[in-house]
Parts: structure tokens; sequence; C-alpha cells
């Protein structure tokens, strides 16, 4: 099992290159960053996962870096270390600028580049960017088929109902073949179709295993109707921490690999990470995860 951390590095949280040496060091797999761009201080949506009346917004959402600038600093300090989004809210950025930022990344870190991707929750946050907020989906994959055309011609065109553009060029080239993998991060109703037609991977939040298996078998049935190889697929779990100690977590870690996932991302939104107390901490979970 890989393991990763999602981590919403802000002011508050050690800088980057800091937290990537540890995780390499201690030998996490991956460091992932969120992506908010901004929050209204006003705003009618809950927070997803959340019971009725109970969706306030926690302040840590207000108080998270460019994912782009983090991962690029994490690349900078490290040399295996997986560099991801968790995830980008795709619709909300011009995907050109988007597609020359993954490429230039994924060049010059050899290839370490995941991209988790959503279509985000927040209305008021997505429109104010410019996100089609009903057809939200619909401009993601739109957009990750434009940057996937941009990563693959030396001249790239495209004519879709979001993005249009002539012949243009773009480069680097990303260092993997095919650009960064997308990981498809939603629960949506139809994310599993997605997944099976246009995804490289599946990395939902919050799923027990018997959830997640059962999950995963549908997804299974999705990519045969698709006619797609579902054992290409990269899947992963955000989860918060597991109880216990080392040989509870371990337990509950190979209840997720026996169903079929290949990574577990520990989420750690805010906290313990800040310059004097992300050492300790990072070794904490490296005992009970690594």
């Amino acid at each position: 099992m890989k393991i990763g951390i999602l981590i919403a590095v802000n002011e508050h949280t050690a800088e980057p290159a800091m937290l990537a040496r540890k995780m390499e060091e201690l030998g996490f797999e991956s460091i992932w960053l969120p992506d908010h761009p901004v929050l209204p201080v006003h705003s009618e949506t809950p927070l997803p996962e959340t019971a009725p009346g109970q969706g306030q917004i926690p302040e840590i959402y207000s108080h998270i870096a460019d994912p782009f600038v983090a991962m690029a600093m994490a690349a900078g300090a490290t040399t295996r270390l997986k560099v991801a989004t968790g995830v980008c809210l795709v619709p909300e950025r011009n995907p050109l600028l988007t597609a020359n930022e993954l490429a230039t990344l994924d060049h010059f870190s050899d290839g370490r580049v995941l991209f988790g991707i959503g279509a985000g929750w927040l209305k008021e946050e997505s429109e104010i960017l410019g996100a089609d907020f009903p057809h939200r989906w619909t401009q993601t994959r739109e957009y990750v088929a434009a940057m996937r055309e941009l990563w693959a011609k030396d001249q790239a065109s495209f004519e879709g109902t979001y993005v249009k553009f002539n012949p243009v060029r773009l480069y680097p080239k990303p260092k993997q073949r095919h650009g960064p993998p997308i990981l498809i991060g939603s629960k949506d109703k139809n994310a599993l179709r997605w997944v099976a037609r246009w995804g490289d991977g599946w990395c939902p939040i919050f799923l027990q295993p018997q959830a997640m298996g059962a999950e995963l078998s549908k997804l299974r049935e999705e990519c045969n109707k698709a006619g797609t190889n579902f054992d290409r697929l990269d899947i992963s779990i955000f989860k918060r921490e597991l109880r216990g100690n080392r040989a509870e977590v371990q337990k509950g870690l190979e209840q997720y690999e026996d169903v079929g996932v290949h990574r577990f991302i520990i989420m750690q939104l805010g906290g313990r990470l800040d310059a004097q107390n992300c050492g300790p901490e990072l070794e904490r979970l490296a005992s009970l995860y690594i």
C-alpha cells in the first residue's frame, strides 16, 4: 500500500519543501495539495459530507496555498516523492495555463506529478472564478480533453463548448508519456462512468473498506461497458487517520488493500504540521503507516 498525506499548506504550516523532504526521508509516497483559490466571505452552500444545518465551512478552507506553487517547491526539494493535487478544481482555472503548469512541473520533476481533479462544490466560489456550476463536470471533462491535446501534440487545436483555440504550441511536454494521470476525486452518481471512460484513476473520500469494495465492483462493470481496462486504473482513498496502534492501523490498511485500493492518503487539513512540530508529527504518522 502506497501512503500519501494531504496537507493544507498555508502561512501557519511548515513550508512545502521542508514537509516534502521529511516525508521522502520517512518513506511516504506522495504529498497532496488541496485547491481553493478564494473563499467567499458570504455563501449559502453547506460543506459536503455533513448533516443538514451543520455545514459551516471551517476557517482552514480560507487558508490554502496555491497547489502548483507548493508542488513545485516540494518537487524541487526531493527526488522520489510524488507531488499531487488533492484535488484541483479544474473548471475554476484556465485550461491552457493549467496544462502548461502541469507539463512544466512534470517535465522538471522527472514525471512525478499526479493530477487529482474535482469540479468544485462551493457554488459561490465556482461562479466567481468563471465555472458553469450546473454543468461543471461537463466543463471539467472538456478542459481535461483540451489539456491532453496540448500535452500530446506539437501543434494542438481544440473546438469545444467551453474552450476553443486554433493550432498552438505548448512546451515543455510532460515527462510522463500521456501526461500526468487524471485521478477523478468524486462520488457523484456518474463518477464511476467518468473514471471508466476518460479517467486514469479514482480517489474518493471517506468510504469504508466494504463500501469501497462495492464501488470498485461497479467501476469494473463500467469499464467493461466502456471497453476499457479496469486494471490500468490507479485507485486511492482519502481518509482521516485510522484509529489505534500500529497493528490496528496496518490491519485497516490491509482491509483497503484487499478490496483493491492502491494508495491510502491521510487527510491532515491543519494543526500539527508547523515548522516546529512537523518533524515529530510526520515521524508519528510514519511509525503507524509506513
